[in-house]
């Protein structure tokens, strides 16, 4: 029976990653893999993480499970991070996941459940696996308008008409901040219009924030999300894989904020089933890492310094490649860059000005000019510029 398989679509990114991996050349550079890097080129330990990670070996006793929603010390201490003051801890059902893309696949069973005649607004563009896994769930999918191409950042006025052709069900998948792939935010305001639409329409929020921390702070980056929760019903895909930079422990939360008692009890016996039927218990030890850390005065403050001192890294590193191709083609069409949020950025290149960069350069993004600003430094900032300038950019 295995030979009636067929072959499936190669992940994008992965194939880029094999190609950058093949190529000789020393002076290379990997702008596609979408993981934090220091200047260094590294993916390091976080300090506290390092000390949680000792402090949990210590007094861990034990192997067994947890619970179908993780420990709930994990979802007390991330729900009040994400939520703040706008939303009461017991109006949040959640439960931890194997990263956030586990907890985006199953917000996405969990719509099903709902109202299995559900459209699912997207972003365009958005992370390439939120279409994947649609795909794959045999969801109905629509499109809205969210990036524009002349001015690299946000048609708000796009977005917000198309999503006026709302059904009452529906749900829209938003980003909470620092959008993948192309970094440009909505500003408050827009944020704020969305909110009303989306409530006067009774669709339903899905917020991916995997960035928390990455754009302009830790609670700027989580105001949209609380403007909306604080709103009415939604869901939330948490990812600490960033923030805490615990890729491999996969870590996520999905939380779903209800408005009652009973909805909330009801919501969070299906996501406990919804576990049960993909994969019974979660990981724990990232879970209980975040957990140590947010629970502990000193950890926290040493986690938010050195989440602060990496964000303003790659703030600076924007600033770098706009200022460097300010000096390189006198002009400011480029400060785009110093206006988009987290790790990403679309250039704005052709897939053959890419191919250019990649073929002259050695310069690997992806083929939509999404960049990880992430992966610069001070030495291959010019590099870049130079290259974009020689492409045609």
């Amino acid at each position: 029976m295995l030979d009636q398989l067929r072959d499936q679509p190669a992940d994008k990114i992965l194939s880029l990653m094999a190609a950058y991996r093949a190529d000789p050349r020393e002076g290379k550079i990997d702008l596609g893999v979408g993981v934090y890097k220091d200047a260094e080129g590294r993916t390091p330990i976080m300090r506290a993480v390092r000390a949680a990670e000792k402090r949990v070996w210590d007094e861990e006793t034990t192997k067994t499970y947890t619970a179908l929603a993780g420990d709930p010390a994990f979802a007390d201490a991330l729900v009040p991070l994400v939520l703040g003051p706008s939303v009461a801890r017991e109006r949040v059902a959640a439960v931890a996941t194997p990263g956030g893309t586990g907890a985006v696949r199953q917000g996405f069973e969990l719509i099903g459940l709902m109202n299995p005649q559900a459209t699912v607004w997207v972003p365009e563009p958005t992370w390439p696996n939120h279409l994947s896994i649609l795909k794959h769930l045999g969801m109905t999918v629509r499109g809205y308008r969210y990036f524009d191409e002349a001015t690299l950042g946000v048609d708000a006025e796009g977005m917000l008409a198309d999503l006026s052709g709302l059904q009452a069900g529906d749900a829209v998948l938003l980003h909470g901040c620092c959008h993948n792939p192309t970094g440009a935010d909505p500003e408050p305001a827009t944020w704020a219009k969305l909110t009303d639409l989306l409530r006067a329409k009774g669709a339903l929020p899905f917020i991916d924030l995997a960035y928390l921390g990455f754009g302009d702070s830790l609670e700027l980056d989580a105001a949209a999300t609380r403007m909306i929760a604080g709103s009415g019903e939604c869901l939330i895909a948490a990812s600490c894989s960033k923030n805490f930079g615990i890729y491999r422990e996969r870590t996520g939360l999905l939380m779903a904020v209800a408005g009652d008692d009973a909805t909330t009890r009801l919501a969070q016996a299906n996501l406990a089933y919804l576990n049960r039927q993909n994969y019974s218990f979660p990981p724990d030890h990232g879970a209980r890492v975040v957990a140590t850390i947010l629970t502990d005065a000193e950890l926290r403050a040493d986690w938010e310094a050195e989440l602060e001192e990496i964000r303003a890294g790659m703030l600076t590193l924007r600033q770098s490649l706009a200022a460097e191709l300010r000096r390189l083609t006198n002009s400011d069409r480029f400060d785009f860059l110093t206006r988009h949020k987290g790790m990403f950025s679309r250039l704005g290149a052709t897939p053959e000005q890419v191919e250019r960069m990649r073929a002259d350069h050695g310069i690997y993004m992806v083929g939509d000019s999404r960049i990880n600003v992430a992966g610069l430094n001070a030495r291959t900032v010019p590099v870049l510029a130079r290259a974009m300038v020689e492409a045609g950019l």
